[in-house]
């Protein structure tokens, strides 16, 4: 199959990046970002390389919860500017090749939303079921997501005389998407962005969408598939579905018609053991362990997102390694099984062990998730409590607030990261013209995955060989062969792997770098240094020499 036949499966090579216009860039200094200063680095990201931008919610919000918790479906943020701003976004990177995704949050709502105000007035209220309610608490209910938050699910509203539940937090009563009014509503939501030009949805927390009060409703997920397939020919569905491969595999649906895509959770967390252990064994169990996709599904490989790094699906003596490795200070954990740390300080600001582990991911088969700040090394602000250590404002320059605003550092959403990791070391400006950079190597990175599609679409294989410290891998499909070798440990390693049978090898290219490597009786015979990273290009006797 040929890339040209498949330009509706866009998603499935595209190299996604995650942004809050709430801390990308503010244009008009009032201390918050807005998508005026998102239009004004499209060209940036443009050049970065990036094909899909992933908006976090810029909805109407009290935003206790990042934008997570909605006020209203159906505008924009005024911090963030209005409708019209949006268009204009989406059209301007539509001109420059680029996608557009946002959230659709809709297993919960804010207590502000219009729907919860009316339904708490009355039980006689029409929005009344549009939400979860109970005269007395459930001796038996779930735990909280947020145990060191919340004590539970179920939250008494003295206005309502019941109890709500709310697998979040208290301030986000669950919608009752059982309710067919409500999925109404949620489809009125779905086919507005559409309209207004989106590509497609990350579809926050999927197993609460479809799941509450004992329902497994798998069947309202392929109605939404097939809806946004009906309004838009190439949209698609990004979940995020953090469960054991076992079950998430149940989320792309038996003929792949439910999600279109989703977070690799479990090779995200042992990728992270991985990388404790100096030994590669642990990614390579799981990733050998992957459900098989249909062709119109794909697997989202990702470093770091915008929460916690979650460890859940470790054991709890993996998890307190990975802990005492990245994590040894209990402040820099969160709901007993989370990280609030970005990767540069995990790895001790290593560049080698840093490149090595983007160059990892990007070589993965699935398509690649950035998160904003990660192509230049941004580091958490330790100062900020929570998951938003993480969420500090874009470092763009070494001047006032990181070039972010030119308002006061007291009008901001969140401080500026200091100390050795602020904005006077770690931005753009720094490194945009430096070919030693992260930001440059990421670039760089980018390049060679938009000249691989087979890491999209080929068949993935583990390539044996006598170092546990090494991961090797294949990707093979008609559109050529990549041979990925990465080593997990401090030294050197010397690595022979065998390639699969197939017409003679006459070339091999590196496409991270310049050196000469052979193959001779199909065996690659190649130094790693330590946290070295390699990918080669096989060419095999009648195909034409890549670049």
């Amino acid at each position: 199959m040929r890339i040209t036949d498949t330009s509706d499966l866009w998603w499935k090579t595209a190299v996604f990046y995650n942004l809050n216009v709430e801390t990308f860039l503010d244009w008009d200094d009032d201390g918050v970002g807005d998508l005026e200063g998102l239009g004004q680095r499209l060209d940036y990201l443009e050049e970065l390389g990036v094909t899909c931008i992933w908006l976090a919610p810029f909805y109407p919000s009290p935003r206790k919860d990042n934008g997570y918790d909605i006020a209203d479906y159906f505008g924009v943020n005024e911090r963030n500017g209005h409708l019209g701003d949006f268009v204009e976004m989406v059209r301007t990177a539509h001109d420059r090749g680029m996608r557009v995704i946002i959230d659709l949050v809709v297993n919960h709502t804010s207590v502000d939303h219009p729907w919860f105000r009316q339904a708490r007035s009355s039980r006689d209220n029409r929005y009344r079921d549009f939400y979860v309610w109970r005269d007395e608490k459930p001796e038996d209910g779930r735990a909280s997501m947020f145990p060191d938050v919340e004590d539970g699910v179920w939250f008494h509203d003295e206005e309502a005389g019941q109890y709500y539940e709310h697998s979040f937090y208290r301030h986000q009563p669950d919608l009752n998407t059982a309710n067919p009014a409500v999925r109404e509503e949620i489809a009125k939501v779905i086919g507005f962005w559409l309209q207004l030009g989106i590509d497609g949805f990350r579809v926050d927390a999927v197993p609460f969408l479809i799941e509450a009060e004992g329902r497994n409703e798998h069947e309202y997920l392929r109605a939404l598939r097939g809806y946004v397939g009906r309004r838009s020919g190439t949209g698609m569905m990004l979940g995020e579905v953090n469960l054991p491969y076992e079950e998430q595999k149940a989320f792309f649906g038996e003929q792949g018609n439910e999600l279109t895509m989703q977070f690799d959770f479990v090779a995200n967390q042992h990728m992270y053991l991985a990388l404790a252990r100096h030994d590669a064994t642990p990614l390579a169990e799981v990733l050998a362990e992957r459900p098989g996709i249909t062709a119109v599904n794909q697997w989202a490989n990702f470093v770091r997102n915008h929460d916690e790094l979650t460890l859940d699906q470790l054991t709890d003596q993996e998890r307190g390694e990975v802990f005492e490795a990245f994590a040894p200070e209990e402040s820099m954990q969160i709901h007993g099984r989370g990280i609030i740390r970005r990767l540069p300080p995990m790895l001790a600001n290593d560049p080698r062990s840093i490149r090595m582990v983007y160059s990892l991911v990007f070589s993965l088969p699935g398509a690649p998730v950035l998160y904003y700040g990660e192509e230049i090394g941004m580091a958490e602000n330790a100062s900020v409590p929570g998951r938003s250590a993480v969420r500090t404002p874009m470092q763009w320059s070494p001047e006032v607030n990181g070039g972010f605003s030119a308002a006061d550092a007291s009008k901001l959403p969140l401080p500026v990261v200091e100390g050795g990791a602020s904005p006077e070391h770690v931005s753009v400006a720094a490194q945009q013209h430096d070919p030693g950079s992260l930001l440059h190597f990421m670039r760089q990175l980018i390049a060679a995955y938009k000249k691989s599609p087979e890491i999209g679409w080929g068949t993935f294989t583990i390539l044996e060989q006598e170092h546990p410290c090494v991961f090797a891998h294949t990707m093979v499909s008609s559109m050529g062969q990549l041979v990925a070798l990465h080593n997990f440990a401090v030294d050197a390693r010397s690595v022979s792997v065998t390639l699969p049978e197939g017409e003679e090898i006459t070339h091999v290219i590196d496409l991270l770098g310049d050196e000469q490597v052979e193959c001779r009786d199909g065996k690659l015979e190649i130094g790693l240094e330590g946290y070295g990273y390699r990918w080669l290009r096989i060419i095999r006797a009648g195909e034409k020499r890549l670049l």
